[in-house]
């Protein structure tokens, strides 16, 4: 399903627009419905009256904005300014391969949930595996997107995209080994969901609506949502 989801990423072509804000959509439901919540449960514990997780919610969110005004990335309406050629820099393209080596690691987590799941019983296994499965689409699709996004080539891509296919098998092999402990994994899931929605709402949605401000892309935007909350629901 990851695989599928990379391929579908790249067969789009001239509809570059609808892919990213579809993106944008998945990116945002997988953080409101399967992380946030995730991570409140797992690391509920409160800092000065606010739950741990969501601190790191908001630390995720700021460290990728602090990043990205430290090395001056332009993204997004350059129409407006005068004409140039903008070429992405190997620094921006880090941040391309950050993203989606966090997605690797976030579909590590998902592997790693297979494998406790069925440590507690074939059924409760059953269920999460078939979460994880509906969801791996939009992570394929996603780890494809944003290393295209930011500049890096094709091949970067692929090979990121067959690392986040693999990425779940080497999670639920993890489980045979040792736990990771509950609050650790709440704490980083806050992280990285804060990571994602940074760049869901300000570098993908400003590139999808900047070449083609249309109201299919935002069409597709709501579908990515409504979408992960399907998925989630049934996986509920």
């Amino acid at each position: 399903m990851t695989l599928v989801g990379g391929w579908v990423a790249h067969r789009t072509g001239d509809r570059r627009h609808l892919v990213l804000g579809l993106a944008a959509g998945l990116m945002l439901g997988v953080v409101a419905f399967d992380l946030l919540p995730e991570a409140l449960a797992a690391a509920p514990d409160e800092l000065h009256g606010v739950p741990q997780a969501l601190l790191m919610f908001a630390a995720g969110f700021l460290v990728i904005h602090v990043i990205e005004r430290a090395v001056a990335i332009h993204r997004g309406h350059e129409g407006e300014y005068a004409a140039h050629t903008h070429h992405h820099r190997p620094r921006e393209q880090g941040i391309g391969l950050t993203a989606a080596a966090a997605l690797v690691g976030h579909s590590v987590m998902d592997g790693f949930a297979i494998g406790a799941a069925f440590q507690a019983g074939g059924t409760v296994g059953t269920a999460v595996a078939i979460a994880v499965v509906s969801h791996d689409f939009a992570d394929g699709f996603n780890t494809y997107t944003i290393t295209r996004l930011y500049g890096n080539n094709r091949r970067r891509a692929l090979t990121l995209l067959a690392a986040d296919a693999l990425a779940p098998i080497t999670g639920a092999a993890i489980t045979l080994l040792f736990t990771i402990p509950e609050q650790l994994l709440g704490l980083y899931l806050g992280f990285f969901a804060g990571f994602l929605l940074y760049l869901a709402t300000s570098d993908i949605l400003p590139e999808a609506h900047s070449p083609h401000p249309s109201r299919t892309t935002l069409l597709c935007t709501l579908l990515g949502v409504a979408f992960m909350w399907l998925v989630i629901g049934l996986a509920s």
